[in-house]
């Protein structure tokens, strides 16, 4: 689900005003400019990665995009070789009778970049749960499925959730598998769709969650609950068209990975498309910022065009200590990464500035924007690798490089069937939740209900000088994994309570720490996904970089 538009409501600008700079206040601002500066420990590290940037897109199974990896059809689009001795994964080429005698109501069928822009899957929190038919992954079509949607230029048919696409379509991905390290064992901590995923990524936790009224900023309960569905977040004018929404937004209690880094005096950053207002709160007669920035045309979307901000995609504005409300720019590119008015929240440009000015945050969060996000049903594979290959290409292009690893990853399946179902090691008795989850052997840690998982096998892939070659892993990790890979590379403890980071598996056997100085390669990637260039790396292991 996904905001499309920013209405503002007939609503009399002095009281929203008012009420926009008593709920936010100043707390959410940044830090003072009289208090004393942090010592800088981005470079203390317990391994020679001194940069992680995760980059977070949006709804896909590991089937969806790798079901053939490392074959191709070749028929149509980019064409697509494998390396010799390229590993298979636990796909339909290790499983084949999936693609001709699968469980579901229909084999799964390839698609092309011609059909690229598909119907949104369902991915609720119970309909993923009644897919999976208690482990025995036969009920997409009947749970998860939409075949036919709106507009016309969106593609949908009978028995599309099983489908997948290969190497002609998802080419930059399967290009960066066959050179660095992926995980085919990669699940979301929990199920459900795109903000659980998020909170996940950077706390581990669903739970401690509050509703909010959009208007009045006033609670509605003083009981916490757990999310489940994708409400927008308190701390953001964005929220709910500019808080003019009837329904409620949501805020979370407890600490996420931003508090932990603020603490141990590390740099980092959520950058998103769009995350600059198009008018400032200051400007604004309601007194809220307002993120209208479009996302580019193309002729995918051109018939329904978005907004290139989702605000329920960004999980820092749930909590009030790592919010920015009202979208403030960062006073110089100086602040980029650290303490300042902007709180560790900016728009995407200022990734790519910091990386070519040498200043990138030991950890950063990249979101594309809307239409580039790889979201079905207003983006797609073919645009999603338009935002991976710029990302990718300016990683590696910068001096950062050398000492850095990307962990791509997605924030929820989007309902589209894999074939593999993980074993529930946190389940649920509550009311709603599918026998998958309710005969789990451990139930509701901590007490805190509706957080089932892990749940839809997704994507992982790691690229760094320091990744494994043409690696597939097949530790069980989680969302949660990435959380706890930056705790643990940055020494900043746990983030504590029921938080899934402790009992998540370690992303550390996609890396070869060991990796000989200089040995590294430089890859830049052609528009169509492919290796346009590849060149050595020069000073690899740079650990006295200050960011």
């Amino acid at each position: 689900m996904r905001s499309i538009g920013h209405k503002r409501a007939a609503l009399a600008a002095a009281s929203v005003a008012a009420v926009a700079a008593t709920v936010f206040g100043v707390a959410n601002l940044g830090t003072s400019a009289n208090a004393a500066p942090k010592a800088d420990n981005s470079a203390k590290t317990a391994t020679p990665i001194k940069h992680v940037v995760v980059i977070y897109d949006e709804n896909n199974s590991f089937d969806h995009y790798f079901g053939t990896y490392p074959h191709a059809a070749n028929t149509d689009g980019t064409t697509f070789t494998a390396k010799a001795g390229t590993p298979i994964p636990n796909n339909y080429i290790s499983h084949p009778d999936l693609l001709t005698n699968n469980p579901n109501a229909f084999n799964p069928q390839r698609l092309d970049a011609a059909h690229a822009l598909t119907c949104d899957q369902s991915h609720s929190y119970g309909s993923e749960q009644k897919a999976f038919d208690g482990g025995l992954m036969d009920r997409f079509v009947e749970e998860t499925e939409t075949s036919s949607c709106s507009p016309s230029t969106l593609y949908g048919t009978d028995g599309i959730v099983m489908d997948y696409y290969d190497g002609n379509t998802v080419t930059a991905l399967w290009t960066l598998a066959q050179n660095y390290a992926m995980s085919d064992n990669s699940f979301s901590t929990g199920f459900g769709p795109s903000t659980p995923g998020a909170l996940n990524l950077v706390s581990g936790n669903t739970s401690g969650a509050l509703s909010v009224n959009s208007v009045t900023g006033v609670p509605t309960s003083t009981t916490t609950t757990t999310v489940t569905s994708d409400p927008d977040p308190f701390y953001d004018d964005c929220a709910d068209s500019n808080h003019t929404k009837t329904g409620n937004l949501t805020k979370m209690t407890g600490k996420n990975i931003g508090d932990l880094l603020n603490s141990r005096g590390v740099s980092w950053g959520w950058f998103e498309d769009g995350f600059t207002p198009t008018t400032t709160a200051a400007d604004s007669p309601t007194g809220y910022a307002v993120c209208g920035a479009m996302v580019p045309i193309t002729a995918e979307n051109a018939n329904f065009p978005l907004g290139a901000y989702v605000p329920h995609h960004a999980p820092f504005a749930y909590y009030e200590s790592t919010s920015n409300p009202h979208h403030l720019l960062p006073a110089s590119l100086d602040e980029v990464g650290h303490d300042g008015q902007a709180n560790h929240n900016y728009d995407v440009s200022y990734f790519y500035q910091a990386l070519a000015a040498d200043k990138l945050p030991a950890v950063s969060f990249v979101k594309a924007a809307a239409a580039q996000d790889g979201h079905p049903g207003s983006s797609n594979p073919v645009d999603e690798q338009i935002s991976l290959v710029k990302e990718i290409n300016a990683i590696e292009a910068s001096p950062a490089w050398a000492d850095t690893a990307i962990v791509i990853a997605y924030d929820d399946s989007d309902g589209w069937y894999d074939h593999v179902a993980a074993t529930i090691t946190n389940g649920s008795a509550a009311s709603g939740n599918s026998a998958i989850c309710t005969n789990a052997a451990t139930l509701d840690i901590g007490g805190q209900v509706n957080r089932c998982g892990p749940g839809p096998r997704q994507p992982l892939l790691v690229i760094s000088p320091y990744a494994k070659k043409n690696f597939i892993d097949h530790t069980l990790t989680t969302q949660s994994s990435i959380l706890k890979f930056i705790e643990d590379n940055w020494n900043t403890g746990r983030v504590g309570g029921v938080s899934a980071d402790a009992t998540s598996g370690d992303l550390d056997n996609m890396f070869d720490f060991k990796a000989p100085p200089g040995q590294a390669m430089r890859l830049t990637l052609a528009a169509n996904g492919t290796v346009a260039s590849e060149s050595k790396v020069h000073g690899n292991g740079n650990g006295n970089r200050k960011n």
